[in-house]
């Protein structure tokens, strides 16, 4: 397996975008993506699949992070050629503190700085000469705010353009996106925009923009039209560029499993939009903060630092908010990813006043009577239950009683208890198993820190010496009974602990890397291909 690396992207990539005078701007995209919705088997029906997790900003790409651009489009081309039908991604929704996708300003808008900047220049709102990258760009990290920078003003140019340059239908195209999406994007671009004047804050903005007066709502709209227009027109290009996305994965037969954060950020449109929905004082800030006791990933336990719902009046509503959440997610996903799927059951609330962890205790959440409500609006539910951590027996009957496929995680299994739920031969076969998540180390950093006991338990279980460790958990993932096997592309790449995504708990260094195309040999798609054939994982829809 001494391969070179390859240098450039698949050839079959290179040969796509050639034939494409733009490439992320397709013809009828956006009319494939909201057809194949109604085309769907049952998620329930759970055939043996396998994919890869992750993130776009982790893709390669020239303006210092991953997006929605030709590299997105290799990528499809790269999993297709390993012959996955899954492809499952972090939240897509705009990064909040830390740069975290769990600590979004809006749980409905999307992250602007994944928009591919060529396609605008495609389309006449940039020009080449705005095209020239940062020198502070990296190739295998995410400066992130050099790119924030960069690319805001970028956004800013092109809206400038847009407005004073659009033919009309792309004009009529922006119109019908603002119309259908007013329900939440007139909420958020008011939001950033205020923010923007005022600080990301809202318990300290002036007290009728904070209450949401509508007098004074009004005269703000009045007065700053243009910069809420940019915040609108950047989620068109978001939404637009993502459905081309999707549409051409689905045309490869890649189904996207998304990922929906159970809890908001307090700084979001959505808190300051629905208070009484939140567990808040009368200024608006929270009594109690989520976070999750002592566990497999954190020994101190992890303080998130959101605000916790208020159940009872979601209830009173009949989830509302929630089932407009839901909708939004499942018209941009195939499958939905639900974070912390205990809390849905019974969630950790830590007094927002110490902070600590350890001093919270679990509240009971709406559990069945949620989930009623979601089943009523939808019927079939293409939820997988991220059900880590402390589990209970009532958390995995609410899951069960659902249908919903939980995961394992094979780094956790090797701890010498042969009852070890995360070992192959305890799984169900609704189960999703990774080699690995977003939170862990990757499987070769993994590996470098276990105890020789540990070690030597996985290499007689898996019957290896442990030099491709990497490929030795894909495999055991891969032929495990598990409808479905997932692995991040950090451990196809047989990367160590400089390729990790984020440490829980841990609020810099995270959701930082990026990947280039230099790093992927030639053989790992072909291999990958085989063992996928090999344990029965290969799908098609028909």
């Amino acid at each position: 397996m001494d391969i070179p690396y390859r240098s450039e992207a698949p050839e079959s990539s290179r040969n796509f975008v050639k034939s494409h005078e733009n490439p992320i701007i397709m013809p009828d995209s956006v009319i494939i993506s909201k057809l194949f919705i109604f085309l769907r088997k049952n998620f329930m029906n759970l055939p043996r699949r396998s994919g890869i997790l992750l993130h776009p900003t982790s893709l390669p790409g020239p303006f210092g992070s991953g997006d929605f651009g030709r590299d997105a489009y290799y990528f499809v081309d790269w999993l297709f050629s390993a012959r996955q039908s899954l492809w499952q991604i972090l939240p897509l929704c705009d990064i909040g503190t830390g740069n975290s996708p769990y600590m979004s300003p809006s749980a409905f808008a999307g992250n602007i700085f994944l928009i591919g900047l060529e396609a605008l220049r495609d389309e006449g709102w940039l020009k080449n000469e705005d095209l020239v990258p940062c020198t502070s760009f990296e190739k295998y990290r995410i400066n992130f705010p050099a790119i924030i920078d960069f690319r805001t003003s970028r956004l800013k140019l092109a809206a400038g353009r847009f407005f004073e340059t659009a033919d009309e239908t792309s004009k009529r195209s922006f119109q019908a996106f603002c119309l259908k999406s007013g329900f939440w994007l007139e909420t958020y671009a008011l939001f950033r925009t205020i923010s923007e004047i005022h600080g990301p804050i809202w318990q300290t903005w002036p007290k009728p923009l904070a209450r949401r007066d509508p007098v004074a709502m009004a005269s703000f709209v009045s007065q700053n039209d243009h910069e809420i227009r940019f915040w609108k027109f950047c989620q068109w290009c978001f939404y637009r560029q993502w459905d081309a996305l999707r549409a051409y994965a689905y045309s490869k037969g890649i189904d996207i499993i998304g990922d929906i954060p159970i809890f908001v950020s307090l700084n979001s449109a959505d808190v300051w939009a629905n208070p009484e929905l939140f567990d808040l004082d009368d200024s608006g800030y929270p009594r109690t903060v989520a976070g999750v006791p002592p566990d497999k990933f954190s020994d101190s336990g992890q303080h998130w630092g959101n605000p916790l719902y208020n159940w009872k009046k979601h209830a009173d509503t009949r989830y509302d908010w929630w089932i407009k959440r839901m909708k939004h997610m499942m018209d941009m996903y195939d499958y939905v990813r639900l974070d912390h799927f205990r809390g849905f059951q019974t969630y950790w609330a830590i007094p927002a006043d110490t902070g600590i962890p350890a001093r919270g205790k679990w509240m009971n959440g709406p559990g069945s009577d949620f989930f009623e409500a979601m089943k009523k609006e939808f019927g079939s539910l293409r939820f997988i239950a991220e059900d880590l951590g402390v589990i209970t027996r009532e958390v995995d009957e609410l899951r069960k009683q659902y249908e919903l496929p939980g995961m394992r995680i094979l780094q956790f299994a090797f701890d010498l208890n042969p009852a070890n739920p995360y070992l192959p031969y305890n799984y169900d076969h609704d189960t999703v198993v990774y080699t690995g998540t977003h939170d862990n180390d990757t499987t070769r950093g993994w590996w470098n820190s276990l105890p020789e006991q540990n070690r030597d338990l996985v290499r007689r279980y898996l019957s290896i010496n442990g030099e491709w460790i990497n490929w030795d958990m894909i495999r055991a993932a891969w032929s495990s009974t598990a409808a479905i096997a997932l692995t991040p592309y950090q451990d196809i790449l047989g990367l160590d602990s400089s390729g990790r995504m984020n440490r829980p708990g841990d609020k810099t260094g995270s959701w930082e890397w990026r990947f280039d195309w230099e790093q992927v040999k030639s053989w790992p798609s072909g291999y990958l291909a085989e063992m996928t054939e090999i344990y029965g994982r290969t799908y098609s829809r028909q």
